[in-house]
Formats: structure tokens, sequence, C-alpha cells
């Protein structure tokens, strides 16, 4: 991806979005279907198995497309962060019939391997650590949940101890 005119507003939205999220696979909503675009699009096709298509060309090259219906995002993205991908979705914040001109979008949640909170995504036949911890120069602190089973602890203590 270069930077250059690019040839609708809509492609220009998701570079945009693209240059805030350029370590993520970014699934941009459009209509009943999350896309992605370029490499996003190629790493998508391979990770999970669709079909590799492209868009309109910008100058003499196409733009690589890879996409999926929208009820199905969780099976997708799900597949993705294990494959060990962070994945930004850009939904569609406005309703598409009554938008005037580019329907607005924006990055509402962002998911890691290791942030993964909904049940949906994690494994559900073992332990899914979330780990906190903080500390100071005298003081430490660490708070473990294990979204599989919502047990939760909690210690802290003194650096000298450690």
């Amino acid at each position: 991806m270069t930077k250059q005119a690019y040839t609708t507003p809509m492609m220009a939205q998701y570079m945009s979005v693209k240059s805030d999220y350029p370590d993520a696979i970014v699934l941009f909503r459009m209509g009943d279907f999350y896309e992605t675009f370029y490499e996003d699009a190629e790493i998508a096709s391979k990770v999970l198995g669709i079909a590799l298509t492209s868009r309109s060309k910008e100058g003499d090259r196409k733009i690589p497309l890879a996409g999926f219906p929208h009820h199905a995002a969780d099976t997708y993205i799900a597949r993705l962060v294990r494959a060990g991908y962070k994945v930004a979705i850009c939904e569609q914040v406005e309703d598409p019939k009554t938008a005037r001109g580019l329907v607005k979008r924006k990055v509402v949640e962002v998911i890691t391997p290791g942030t993964v909170t909904s049940s949906l995504l994690l494994e559900d036949k073992e332990n899914n650590y979330l780990v906190s911890l903080t500390g100071s120069k005298d003081h430490w602190g660490v708070a473990i949940a294990d979204l599989s089973t919502g047990e939760f602890t909690v210690a802290e203590g003194s650096t000298r101890d450690l």
C-alpha cells in the first residue's frame, strides 16, 4: 500500500483506518459483510480459507479483496485470533439509508490473542487467564481472572520480599 490518491472515498476511508491500526487485520463493515483489502485480504484468504478476489483498480493494480458475512464474524475472528493476529473491527456507525455521502465508520473493538474476553472466542476446555500486574519501587500487585471458570485471585506484596 502506497500513499496515493485512492480511487474512491470509501477506499480513502479504509486507508485512514488502516493507518491507525497498521499491525491489525482491519475488518471493514460494508453492508452485510466484513471486507479486508490489500495484504489483510491476502492473509484473511489464506488463514480463513475464503476466496481472494479483487476490487477496482488503483492505477494499474487491482485491489485484493476478501470478505465474509457479518453474521459469521465470531467464527472468522476466532480463527484469525487463534492464528496469532490482532483484529480491528471497523463498523458502520450510521445507517447507510440515511447517510449523506460516505457512511461513517469507526473501529469499535480491537481483539488480540492476549485480550480475548468473549466466550465465543475462548477455548472452552482450557483455562483462559487475564492477568494484570502493577508495581512501584516498594510494592507490587497482581490480579488474575480465569475467564472460563470465573475464578479471580489478587495478591500484593513488598518488593523486599521478592
